[in-house]
């Protein structure tokens, strides 16, 4: 048996966030010590490190009750278990498109500040209108802000 510090320790939450976990019911059967502390059994650890895996996959605290649920009701809820799964590893590829996207943008927008840089490139930006160097230089204002055009 570990303590609640231990437990924290090996897998990666904050006090209070087991603490809420424990509280909430997400961690069942918790065992306590003479001084009414909280113990946790290997088993309880590789069942708060799930927990901890289901949370950065996006799952909600209501999503992660009715997971364990099911759980508890055994191997006859494993359909319902998968179909959960499986769509939670939809929406994770969804975001990992999302954030391949945002990284091609951002490796372009790095291409563009360096050809701008180095003057293979004029800077064009869809905030500002055609024109703004002519308008800028005579009317003294400052340079203007990022928001270039995309490819």
């Amino acid at each position: 048996m570990v303590s609640m510090k231990e437990a924290c320790q090996r897998t990666g939450l904050s006090y209070e966030t087991l603490k809420y976990y424990c509280n909430e019911g997400l961690v069942p059967g918790v065992k306590r010590d003479a001084a009414n502390r909280r113990v946790f059994s290997e088993h309880d650890v590789a069942w708060i490190e799930s927990l901890t895996c289901l949370k950065s996959c996006g799952m909600g605290m209501a999503e992660m009750k009715e997971y364990l649920a099911l759980c508890l009701e055994g191997p006859r809820t494993i359909p319902a278990r998968k179909e959960i799964l499986a769509r939670k590893r939809e929406q994770l590829l969804e975001r990992i498109t999302a954030l391949q996207d945002s990284v091609a943008y951002i490796d372009w927008k790095q291409g563009f500040y360096d050809d701008v840089l180095a003057g293979r490139q004029p800077y064009r930006s869809n905030l500002l209108p055609e024109g703004w160097e002519d308008a800028a230089k005579t009317e003294n204002t400052p340079e203007p802000g990022d928001g270039e055009t995309l490819k």
